[in-house]
C-alpha cells in the first residue's frame, strides 16, 4: 500500500524512499513485530478464556508435557498471522503476482490449520482433521500458488529446476514440476508443523530460513547482484524480501509470549502457514534445492516421523524412542532447554551453509 507512495517522489522527495526495498523490509519488521506486541496480549487471553482446556496433549508423549503444556491455549499463529499480513499488506507491491501466490499459501495453509486446531479443542483429541483431507486441500491451494508463479516465471525457466553449486544449469520438468513444486510447499508446512513441539522449537528456525531467503530474493531479483553471483536473474522476487522481513518481525513478537515457559502455543494455524510461505517463496526465487538445506532441520524432523512409521509397519521396531526426532531426545534425558538451544545452533549452520550456495558455484 505505502509503495504507490512512491509515484508522488519528484513533487515530494521524502517519498522516494518508498522505492527502495531494504526500507520497506525494515518497516515490514518493525510494523509486525510492534502488532504483535501491541495486540499479542489480548490474543493469549482471548484464546485461554474461549478453549478453556486448551491445546490436548497426547497420552503417548513425554510424561512432563502432561504437567508442563497441559491447559495453555493454542492457535498462537493467528498472531503471527495477523501480524505479518498487515505489514505485508502495508509494504510490498501490491501489483506483484508473486507477492499474491505466497499471500494464498499463507492464507490457505492457515486457514486449514486453523480448522485443525478448532477440531483439537473443540473434541479434546490431537488428531484433529483427516490427514488425507488436510493433504488434498494442501496440494489445491498449492496448485493455485504455483499456476500464479509460472505465469510471472521468465521464460524458459516456468517448468525448469535449478541446482545449487552449480551454474547455468537448468532441469526442465516439464508438466512434473508442478507436482515438485507442489510438493516443496506441501512438504515445507507439514516439516514445520511436526517440528512445533517444544516453547520456541519452531519459531526461531523458521525466522532463520526466512532471514536466509529474504537475502536470497533480494539478490534473485536484483539484475546486478544476480549477474555477479552467477544466479539466475527472476525479476519481481525482491518483493518477498518484505514478506520474510514480515514474517521476522512477527517471529520475533510471537517468540516472546511462546519463550519458555511458553504462555501459548503456536498450533497448526502457524505452523502450517509459515512452512507454506517458506516454500512458496523457495520456488518463487527458484531454490528449491537450497529449501532442502536451509531447512534442513525441518526436514530431519519429518524424516524421523517417516522413518519411525516405515520401520514400526514392516518390521514391528522403533527407530527412534518417539517420533518426531526432538521427543526422542526428550526420552534420551536432555532438558526442553537443551533440545531447544541445540536445535537453533543447527538450524544456524544449516542456514549458512545454504547461503554459501550464493556464491560457490
Amino acid at each position: 500500500m505505502l509503495y504507490f507512495l512512491q509515484q508522488f517522489a519528484d513533487a515530494f522527495p521524502v517519498f522516494n524512499v518508498f522505492r527502495y526495498l531494504s526500507f520497506r523490509t525494515g518497516g515490514a519488521i518493525i510494523t509486525a513485530l510492534f502488532f504483535v506486541f501491541l495486540f499479542g496480549p489480548g490474543m493469549v487471553n482471548s484464546l485461554r478464556i474461549r478453549q478453556g482446556k486448551g491445546q490436548p496433549i497426547r497420552e503417548d508423549g513425554p510424561q512432563s508435557h502432561l504437567l508442563t503444556k497441559k491447559g495453555k491455549p493454542t492457535m498462537g499463529g493467528l498472531m503471527i498471522l495477523s501480524g505479518a499480513l498487515v505489514s505485508i499488506l502495508l509494504w510490498a507491491d501490491l501489483s506483484n503476482v508473486n507477492v499474491w501466490a505466497v499471500l494464498v499459501v499463507t492464507a490457505g495453509f492457515g486457514l486449514v490449520g486453523f480448522y485443525d486446531d478448532y477440531l483439537k479443542v473443540k473434541h479434546q483429541n490431537h488428531k484433529g482433521f483427516g490427514g488425507k483431507q488436510r493433504l488434498l486441500i494442501e496440494s489445491a491451494i498449492a496448485l493455485v500458488a504455483c499456476i500464479l508463479i509460472a505465469s510471472q516465471a521468465p521464460d524458459g525457466y516456468e517448468n525448469a529446476l535449478l541446482l545449487p553449486f552449480v551454474k547455468d544449469l537448468a532441469i526442465n520438468l516439464g508438466l512434473f514440476y508442478f507436482v515438485f513444486a507442489g510438493f516443496v510447499i506441501v512438504g515445507a508446512g507439514n516439516a514445520v508443523n511436526l517440528t512445533d513441539g517444544l516453547d520456541g522449537l519452531a519459531i526461531v528456525p523458521v525466522m532463520i530460513a526466512a532471514s536466509a531467503f529474504g537475502l536470497i530474493a533480494y539478490l534473485v531479483g536484483n539484475q546486478v547482484y544476480s549477474d555477479y553471483l552467477f544466479l539466475n536473474f527472476v525479476p519481481g522476487t525482491g518483493e518477498l524480501s518484505i514478506i520474510c522481513g514480515a514474517l521476522i518481525g512477527a517471529g520475533l513478537g510471537f517468540l516472546w509470549f511462546n519463550a519458555p515457559p511458553a504462555q501459548i502455543i503456536m498450533g497448526d494455524t502457524g505452523s502450517l502457514s509459515l512452512g507454506g510461505a517458506l516454500g512458496t517463496i523457495a520456488v518463487v526465487t527458484k531454490h528449491e534445492i537450497v529449501m532442502a538445506i536451509v531447512g534442513g532441520l525441518f526436514v530431519l524432523e519429518a524424516v524421523s516421523v517417516i522413518v519411525q512409521v516405515v520401520s514400526f509397519r514392516l518390521t514391528g521396531k522403533r527407530v527412534f524412542r518417539m517420533a518426531p526426532i526432538h521427543h526422542h531426545f526428550e526420552h534420551l534425558g536432555w532438558t526442553e532447554s537443551q533440545i531447544v538451544i541445540r536445535f537453533w545452533i543447527i538450524a544456524m549452520v544449516l542456514a549458512l551453509i545454504g547461503l554459501s550456495s550464493l556464491k560457490l558455484r
